[in-house]
């Protein structure tokens, strides 16, 4: 009975420090380095290409998808890091932040996994938790009432240390999922990504934006370098 009464206060505990700590952002050494300068595209270039970049465009300290552009990156790559951005779409909206992506394969969502960006209301995507604002597109669902309406700004956050990777929405954190584990390798082989082998298996790679087709914009673009920590 006394070894009963101890586990269960062991994961009572648990499970507090757990909704503490997703309510209380990681402390950081590392200094907030922008990728986005408010007023050109430096750092930045096609995925696959080095033809300068048309689609894209800064505007008014915005980096818009503004016509048919093909996916974005940055020229630097990163291993571990926290990324944080604001990102708002119009009415029906669709992009997503690809992260570790490499230009071996055609398209980046060959290898990189994503965090979705959608208007939930009126998007078809949105009807699932799999594929609405903040999963992680496909494998990791997003819990309903944080994403913000189209038009509005939305605040995301990644972290990705070793194969640890953690989601934020609007100030809240919403996804914990290790690379590799036994969850995500179920995950995975039930997934339309079971059929691409470098999915989500890179230590290192670009950061990318997602051209979807429609109308996005991103703002206070950050990363800071966490692969001394």
């Amino acid at each position: 009975m006394i070894k009963r009464y101890w586990l269960i206060l062991v994961g009572a505990l648990l499970s507090f420090s757990f909704a503490t700590a997703s309510e209380t952002p990681e402390k950081s050494s590392s200094t907030w380095v922008p990728l986005f300068d408010g007023s050109s595209m430096s750092g930045w270039r096609r995925y696959r290409s080095d033809k300068p970049v048309t689609g894209w465009q800064a505007i008014n300290g915005e980096l818009v998808r503004v016509s048919k552009a093909g996916d974005l990156i940055t020229e630097q790559q990163f291993s571990d890091f926290e990324l944080q951005l604001e990102w708002k779409v119009q009415a029906g909206g669709n992009s997503g932040i690809f992260f570790r992506a490499d230009e071996s394969e055609r398209y980046i969502f060959l290898t990189a996994p994503e965090m979705q960006i959608l208007d939930d209301a009126k998007h078809k995507d949105g009807k699932d938790p799999l594929t609405s604002a903040g999963a992680n597109y496909a494998l990791h669902p997003a819990p309903r009432g944080i994403v913000n309406p189209a038009g509005e700004w939305n605040h995301a956050r990644l972290r990705v240390i070793g194969n640890q990777v953690t989601q934020w929405l609007n100030h809240q954190r919403i996804i914990d999922y290790r690379l590799g584990s036994t969850d995500w390798q179920q995950r995975v082989a039930a997934s339309k990504f079971a059929k691409w082998p470098k999915y989500g298996t890179l230590r290192r790679g670009h950061i990318g934006l997602q051209d979807h087709g429609d109308p996005v914009a991103f703002r206070n673009i950050q990363i800071r370098d966490l692969s001394s920590e």
